[in-house]
């Protein structure tokens, strides 16, 4: 069986389909151009010929560019540009036909895929779920090598194609209808080509794409146009304020995309391939490739789950209607596992579904949710304030963090489990293997560690304690997926993963502090090297009060185990300085005010900081932009040398989606990777110098990254 298969019909029309031979979809390989070459020889050669429509043999339409290949290129070269030029100049050959050409989009076109379709005179979908289109590129550090940013352009205007090609998001068919990026949508398979045909049969003269025909004006006004312009100085801003100067894909794109309206469309091609090129070898896109692809294909493809038959819960009781439990029980609604939501009192059960109906209220106002939709999410909720639940698939236990309340409600509401069924502890900090002392069967016991707010936050910690089986792993992993999260699987310890790292962010912020930075930089320091929120102010939003409370609950774990200090983490600074806050009535914003004070034109820091601050104030910018970035990267480092890690994909991953870690590094390790580990060594044994023992790392937790590093290589 061929790559390609050509088939033409008795009207003249060539139907050639695209099914790449040992491959589960189609991509930009040699292979791939290789025989599109071919193809396209063959079609100018043909005799007769009245239009072509492009197909695929596969559930996808096209993936995209070879990932694997661009991973390795590590410089570039005139004979690079020459073969992206020439990749290029198959799609134009396409356009150039003296015939139209149509793209029947069975499946997912994205990235070179879409870029196909763009070349095709007309774009026919077939509307179904899976048939996204779309240009990702700009997730990857990228952007769209193979025209896709000048014809994006081109066909849908710069006020429209800005958001396609630069935020990379998939969209559905009809959506993609909407937007103009498909021209027609069919219902059923065996409508798509057919109604192909049957356009080129209506429209046989339709073979010049609009860019290629005289007086051709861009959609929505061309460079010179007053709307154009104002968008075009007006984008570089609001780009700044979204990316901070960390990510050099979408500045590229807009450059492209802009530039592509002053100059003849072949030029315009040429400077995309150019900018292509200083993308390519940067660390920015190796660290997204890596990251964002393949350690997102990892987890979700279940590399790090145990093999064993996949499973799905049928029903669930999350314990616990506060602000953690209620985001639980949503999340369960939302997929339509039914829960019940216990509390202690039933008004608090009932408060904690009132967090949902808040939710689909929201979602209802901005069209996202229907009626029907929103009732039967809400149906899947069940307040109660008794044990009326049984022979339920999981429990998540989710009461406040005591340890001592929790060793009460484990061994009450396990026997509530089906005899399948697992049983999960929403903890953050405390060790799975003592919870799971109270447990009847510690093997079906595991940790569950969800994030705040519930609803937003896309990935969940699962935690390994010494007796969790792997069938109760695999079970979970699979529960995680099963309400749209993503799993990330650590080993026990105190913290786990996210909470000790995230623990050293909040921490180093209030290090400098006490070194004499003043607050303002400190916070200006976390958004230059793109944190979400600054340390001071996402400590008052943690709140010192809880700190305060989970300091004292390690404290007396440390007694009951006879430990001097059982938690790894030596956070001096945050030590030092909450306790004081929370003494003068400063514990957060939650409880009226903490680093800031709070009123109703909004938050300005507190001015009674300084009396924290003991140092000289000798602090540069690029030395706290350093600190904020090393300590965090250190501890995960610390976290995969100590085997909490299992791996660094999850510990990329889950140090972006879970700690907000910059996700211009890819992630803390590819951080490490990116600057290189030697250097990131020298550099963090520099800050140990000057700043102290937390940025000193053994010389053997290194190895472990130097050792991939050389097999890769």
């Amino acid at each position: 069986m061929e790559d390609f298969r050509y088939e033409k019909d008795e009207d003249g029309i060539v139907v050639v389909t695209m099914d790449m031979q040992g491959q589960g979809a189609n991509t930009m390989t040699p292979a791939y151009k290789t025989g599109m070459t071919a193809i396209i020889d063959r079609l100018y050669a043909e005799e007769g010929l009245k239009g072509v429509v492009i197909a695929s043999g596969k559930k996808t339409f096209f993936a995209g560019g070879d990932l694997n290949g661009l991973l390795a290129t590590e410089e570039v070269d005139q004979a690079y540009f020459d073969d992206l030029q020439k990749n290029k100049g198959m799609l134009r050959r396409i356009e150039k036909l003296p015939v139209p050409v149509v793209a029947a989009i069975n499946g997912a076109a994205l990235g070179g895929g879409y870029e196909i379709c763009l070349a095709c005179n007309r774009r026919i979908i077939l509307d179904t779920p899976g048939a996204i289109t779309g240009l990702p590129e700009v997730t990857l550090g990228l952007l769209p090598g193979a025209g896709g940013v000048v014809r994006t352009t081109a066909l849908l205007g710069l006020e429209k194609a800005l958001p396609v090609v630069m935020e990379g998001k998939p969209h559905a068919p009809k959506k993609a209808l909407a937007l103009g990026m498909v021209d027609e949508m069919v219902a059923t398979q065996e409508e798509l080509i057919p109604a192909a045909k049957a356009w080129i049969k209506a429209n046989p003269g339709a073979h010049a794409q609009p860019w290629d025909q005289k007086g051709f004006r861009y959609p929505g006004g061309d460079a010179t146009s007053p709307k154009v312009r104002q968008i075009a100085s007006v984008a570089p801003t609001l780009l700044i304020k979204k990316t901070r100067g960390l990510m050099p894909a979408p500045e590229r794109i807009l450059d492209v995309a802009v530039n592509s309206m002053r100059m003849g469309f072949d030029s315009a091609l040429r400077d995309e391939s150019r900018q292509f090129l200083r993308l390519v070898v940067s660390k920015e896109a190796k660290a997204a490739i890596t990251t964002f692809f393949f350690g997102n294909q990892a987890i979700k493809g279940g590399k790090f789950r145990p093999k064993a038959e996949k499973w799905k819960a049928g029903s669930s009781a999350v314990l616990g209607a506060g602000m953690m439990g209620a985001g639980i029980a949503y999340a369960h609604a939302a997929r339509g596992l039914p829960t019940a939501l216990k509390d202690t009192d039933l008004a608090n059960a009932e408060k904690g579904k009132a967090y949902s109906a808040k939710l689909v209220e929201g979602a209802r106002a901005k069209g996202r949710m229907d009626d029907a939709k929103a009732e039967a999410l809400l149906a899947n909720i069940r307040p109660t304030d008794a044990d009326d639940y049984e022979n339920v698939d999981i429990i998540v236990e989710a009461v406040f963090e005591d340890i001592a309340l929790k060793e009460q409600v484990i061994p009450a509401t396990f026997p509530k489990l089906s005899p399948t069924g697992i049983y999960g502890s929403n903890t953050s900090t405390l060790p799975i293997s003592i919870l799971a002392e109270a447990a009847p069967d510690p093997s079906r016991f595991i940790g569950i560690h969800f994030f705040s707010p519930v609803d937003k936050m896309a990935v969940v910690e699962l935690i390994l304690g010494e007796k969790t089986s792997d069938e109760t792993l695999a079970k979970a992993y699979d529960y995680v997926q099963q309400i749209g999260k993503t799993p990330i699987v650590v080993n026990d310890s105190r913290g786990f993963f996210t909470s000790r790292v995230f623990g050293t962010f909040m921490n180093e912020g209030m290090a400098l502090l006490i070194d004499g930075m003043a607050p303002a930089m400190i916070e200006r320091a976390a958004w230059k090297i793109g944190m979400p929120v600054g340390p001071l102010q996402v400590q008052d939003e943690v709140s010192m009060v809880l700190s305060e409370r989970v300091r004292e609950t390690h404290r007396k774990l440390d007694e009951r185990l006879g430990v001097t200090d059982g938690f790894p983490v030596k956070n001096e600074a945050s030590a030092a300085i909450a306790p004081k806050m929370v003494a003068l009535g400063r514990g957060g914003r939650h409880y009226g005010g903490g680093f800031y004070d709070y009123g109703p034109e909004g938050r300005s820091l507190w001015p009674g900081l300084s009396q924290f601050m003991t140092g000289n104030g000798g602090v540069t910018m690029d030395e706290a932009q350093d600190r904020m970035l090393y300590r965090q990267a250190i501890e995960t480092l610390r976290c995969l040398d100590e085997g909490v890690l299992r791996s660094e994909h999850e510990a990329n991953i889950g140090s972006i989606m879970a700690i907000g870690f910059p996700a211009w590094t890819g992630g803390a390790l590819q951080f490490i990777r990116g600057v290189g580990v030697d250097a990131f060594a020298r550099r963090a044994e520099e800050l140990a110098d000057a700043w102290g023992e937390r940025f000193r790392v053994r010389p053997e937790a290194y190895d472990k990254l130097r050792e991939t590093t050389a097999k890769a290589a």
